[in-house]
């Protein structure tokens, strides 16, 4: 297993739609393993195939603070519907980040309920209920295989902040990435 590089908004393969996966071979096992290691790293709750360079529909997440499902897993060709979030501004409670936009948080609403259907590494189809911070962990990931990052959701003045916090870092273009043990950022 490797701890790999993680890129940062501005690299194409974050800003398009992910591929199917048609194999459910050796190489995805090993991606998912380097994936699980990353997340652990970076430190995060959730990591999408695009964010380590890979445009495949593969996520996985570590999130012990839920019972609807194993405390960590891997969605392969994930499917995801959501419940229709409340309406209004988000509260401080609803503050997130992302390992592709490191070192910054801004409020986003999302659903408190999505249900995931989605490949195990074998193949093998499951479903997952969830809610709360496990529902909002499961639509950040799911976002990146459809090519948005979390920033690209937020409405002013959180979009605001986000569009400074790009500039100042120089992010937005392609060649870009941290790596988790190694490079002193976090998302």
């Amino acid at each position: 297993m490797a701890v790999l590089p993680i890129v940062i908004c501005g690299e194409p393969v974050l800003h398009r739609p992910a591929a199917p996966v048609t194999e459910f071979d050796a190489e995805l096992r090993t991606l998912v393993d380097d994936m699980f290691e990353t997340t652990v790293a970076a430190p995060g709750v959730g990591l999408a195939a695009p964010q380590v360079g890979v445009g495949k529909r593969v996520f996985v997440w570590m999130y012990e603070d839920q019972d609807e499902a194993p405390a960590q897993g891997a969605a392969i060709n994930p499917e995801l519907w959501i419940a229709p979030p409340d309406p209004g501004l988000p509260g401080e409670d609803e503050v997130e980040g992302c390992l592709s936009f490191p070192g910054e948080r801004f409020a986003l609403r999302r659903s408190p309920r999505a249900l995931l259907r989605a490949q195990d590494v074998d193949g093998t189809p499951f479903e997952v209920q969830a809610s709360g911070w496990f529902a909002r962990i499961l639509q950040h990931e799911f976002d990146h295989l459809s090519g948005l990052l979390y920033v690209d959701r937020l409405v002013h003045p959180e979009n605001r902040g986000a569009q400074k916090a790009q500039r100042k870092n120089g992010w937005g273009k392609p060649g870009l990435s941290w790596l988790p043990g190694v490079d002193d950022l976090e998302g």
